[in-house]
C-alpha cells in the first residue's frame, strides 16, 4: 500500500514564531536545540528539513575576514583600551546577566 504524505499545521504567534509539530519532529529526528532548514523552491512551496550541524558561521566569518583585511591595511589604528576604558566598560555591564536561552520579548522582532 502506497504510504500518503502526512499533512499537519502549525499556527503562526505574533512574533511569527510557531511550534514545529510532534508527527514533523518525529519525522526529522529533531530534538531540543536541533536546527531545521527551510529551502523555498521556485514555485512557491517551501520544504522543511533537518538543518546538519555546522561549525560555520557565516556572519561571524565575514565579520571576523573584514577585521583582518583592516588590521592587516592599517595596523597603526591598532591601540590598547586604556585603564579608563576598561573601567567605563566594566561598569556599564556590572550587574548585567544575560540567558541566551531565554525566549525574545514582545517587543524584539
Amino acid at each position: 500500500m502506497p504510504q500518503l504524505p502526512l499533512q499537519t499545521e502549525s499556527t503562526l504567534t505574533e512574533r511569527y514564531q510557531t511550534t514545529v509539530p510532534s508527527i514533523v519532529r518525529k519525522a526529522l529526528h529533531l530534538g531540543k536545540k536541533d536546527k531545521i532548514r527551510f529551502t523555498v523552491e521556485p514555485n512557491g512551496s517551501v520544504t522543511l528539513s533537518r538543518a546538519e550541524p555546522s561549525e560555520d558561521d557565516p556572519a561571524l566569518d565575514s565579520f571576523l575576514a573584514f577585521l583582518g583585511n583592516d588590521i592587516e591595511q592599517h595596523p597603526e589604528n591598532i591601540q590598547a583600551l586604556s585603564p579608563a576604558m576598561q573601567a567605563s566598560i566594566q561598569s556599564l555591564v556590572e550587574g548585567v546577566e544575560i540567558d541566551l536561552n531565554a525566549p525574545l520579548d514582545e517587543d524584539d522582532d
